[in-house]
């Protein structure tokens, strides 16, 4: 067909006539026309390139949960209206294995969430039975009760598009479903929706998936409104929200999440232009240790003459059992049952050992690991001392801040202009 369609576009561009001597009827230009640009190959590659499925990038694992998170939800809630809703014919509706796939298999959807579910199947309900009270001819009522119960849904943030299947259902359902009314709104369709969503909430906290999703920024470990360091340069919130409100079409996926996909890109990119800056280059290597017997006040002593602030805990085989910071002696050193004071602090502080008040889950990190990696670590996480120990968790060097900062010094120097 396309190799026919280059043929006459050809013909008739090799042809030198007037339009009103055109090899085809005046009536056929507008066909030519279209010939013309269906045979554009480039165009038509893309065009048709639309038809083929995007990846989907999930796991086995994900996919293994997503099929028995369906099947239990499905069997738990149907098992439920059976018993319940025995009598009642429908008891249980087909809409409902749709929101199986959104809420079991991408539940971080904006559609999936637990107020799209219940609300857009209860107003998809509402309205598909009133249209189907309305209107006599059920084609016309079925088409109204779709179109209407998506323009509901949309101001209301509650489109969820098993949706508009219930709301044919409440229309082309039957007898059955014809009798009961608006009490069809009530039974199945919001048993079974409070049902499966039941599930959903048990099944995807108990596999840590975010669910239902929380919107807006992580709260700051500080309790203040400021955003985490690493979202104050780049591209900001406010930045995306803008882009998605100028491309106007709505997009499948959560605002927080199309943020985090930028700022794991943007960490990326940097780790692939600055991957040759390891953990190792930037250490200091000529660490003081203390042990975990070593007393509180030669520890402090220590932090008092070499001007630092933390001291890596090792055992006696130099392996890192911990780490003591002034953070912790004044906090822990002091946490003796009798008042604090000036005289309280000196005695806990002269009579405890490290081992007493040292911080015993440490983050470490090894000396071939990318330093754009440790960025957000320092910046969001607080942390503030970072030990570099090998597979055998002894101790080779330190990271402080101190070190980050002439590090990411030195990255902007050598990144060109």
């Amino acid at each position: 067909m396309l190799s026919f369609a280059r043929f006459l576009v050809r013909r008739q561009s090799h042809v030198n006539l007037a339009p009103s001597q055109s090899l085809y009827p005046l009536r056929a230009m507008p066909l030519v026309s279209a010939l013309n640009t269906l045979t554009s190959l480039p165009a038509a590659r893309r065009w048709l390139r639309g038809f083929w499925p995007a990846p989907m990038h999930a796991s086995p694992l994900e996919r293994l949960y997503a099929g028995v998170g369906a099947f239990l939800g499905l069997l738990f809630s149907a098992w439920v209206s059976l018993h319940a809703l025995g009598n009642l014919n429908p008891w249980f509706i087909a809409p409902m294995g749709a929101s199986a796939v959104l809420l079991f298999a991408v539940p971080a959807s904006p559609l999936a969430q637990p107020w799209s579910i219940m609300g857009g199947n209860l107003v998809a309900a509402m309205v598909g039975v009133s249209c189907a009270r309305v209107i006599s001819d059920p084609i016309l009522a079925a088409s109204f009760a779709a179109a209407i119960a998506i323009a509901l849904m949309l101001p209301l943030r509650c489109l969820h598009p098993p949706s508009g299947a219930v709301a044919l259902t409440a229309v082309l359902g039957g007898p059955a479903v014809l009798r009961e009314g608006y009490h069809f709104v009530l039974s199945p369709v919001l048993l079974n929706s409070a049902l499966l969503l039941a599930v959903a909430l048990a099944f995807n906290n108990l596999l840590r998936r975010r669910y239902p999703h929380v919107h807006g920024p992580f709260p700051s470990r500080h309790g203040t409104v400021d955003l985490l360091p690493s979202e104050r340069g780049g591209i900001s919130r406010g930045d995306l929200t803008a882009a998605l409100r100028h491309h106007a079409q709505l997009l499948d996926i959560d605002e927080d999440d199309l943020f985090a996909l930028v700022h794991d890109a943007q960490g990326h990119a940097a780790l692939r232009q600055q991957a040759q800056l390891q953990a190792g280059d930037i250490m200091s290597r000529d660490v003081l240790r203390v042990g975990p017997d070593t007393h509180l006040s030669a520890a402090r002593h220590m932090l008092d003459v070499h001007r630092v602030k933390a001291l890596p805990v090792v055992d006696g085989e130099d392996r890192l059992v911990g780490i003591v910071s002034l953070h912790d002696m004044l906090v822990r050193g002091n946490c003796a049952s009798r008042p604090t004071g000036d005289a309280a602090r000196l005695t806990n502080v002269a009579t405890a050992c490290v081992a007493d008040v040292m911080t015993r889950q440490v983050l470490t990190t090894y000396r071939t690991r990318p330093v754009a990696e440790l960025v957000q670590l320092f910046a969001d996480f607080g942390v503030h001392h970072l030990p570099v120990v090998d597979n055998t968790r002894h101790v080779l060097g330190m990271i402080t801040q101190s070190d980050m900062i002439a590090a990411l010094d030195r990255l902007h120097r050598q990144a060109p202009n």
